[in-house]
């Protein structure tokens, strides 16, 4: 695990803020700590886009142009929100459901329990059991994968890290260059990056938003600089 332990050590001194930008998201303070726009993240995030480039855009003008206005400031707004509008914004109607179904779960949690959003989505993340994630209230919804009900839990709070094929990619090839095995399978993957986590001293969420932002060798530190923002 040393080997692994270098390599990851040598990838963060490239990364600025990692630290930063992880304890924002466990903190559910991404988006100035709007549910809303943390819903349009994950949902647009879920088609596979690049994040800085196309969901970044899309969710700063959604903000912009609904959630500061008042328009669409609450999930319960969200919820009811008229398609037709939102696509203006971002062309996919899948999107736009699985985001408005998480949104109309999550504002019944409020209610039910007497919190704010931010409380209702934390609660969410801390209940929701990944072993069962397909049959979680949000794991069953259309458009819901399990790369996005992990990136709703980190939001919520949990540290955490998304199985998609940037993370898996960076993972398995510090692991083959290591001389371990490599894992694929979702479940098994995540569980594996929690051991990486704890044998290196890193959290499972650095490692994951790490494996982002080191394919950008480029524009690491612009990209750093809007993660650290949003």
């Amino acid at each position: 695990m040393r080997a692994i332990k270098e390599a990851i050590s040598a990838h963060a001194a490239k990364v600025p803020f990692l630290k930063e930008i992880a304890d924002r998201c466990l903190a559910t303070r991404r988006w100035d700590g709007s549910v809303v726009c943390m819903l349009v993240d994950a949902a647009i995030t879920s088609t596979g886009v690049n994040y800085f480039t196309v969901v970044v855009p899309r969710v700063e003008e959604f903000k912009r142009r609904f959630a500061e206005t008042g328009e669409i400031a609450s999930l319960q707004d969200l919820a009811i929100a008229k398609q037709e509008e939102l696509l203006d914004i971002w062309g996919n109607r899948r999107s736009w459901r699985a985001a408005q179904e998480i949104a109309s779960h999550l504002a019944e949690l409020k209610q039910e329990h007497g919190v704010d959003e931010v409380g209702a989505l934390r609660i969410w993340a801390r209940q929701a059991k990944l072993e069962d994630w397909r049959n979680d209230a949000i794991g069953r919804i259309k458009g819901v994968g399990i790369n996005t009900f992990q990136y709703l839990r980190m939001m919520g709070g949990v540290d955490t890290t998304m199985p998609d094929k940037i993370v898996k990619r960076f993972i398995n090839r510090l692991l083959a260059d290591a001389g371990e095995e490599q894992v694929d399978e979702d479940l098994a993957f995540i569980a594996r990056v929690h051991e990486i986590a704890e044998a290196t001293g890193w959290r499972a969420i650095e490692l994951c938003f790490l494996a982002w932002l080191v394919q950008y060798k480029d524009e690491m530190e612009r990209y750093a600089q809007i993660m650290r923002r949003i």
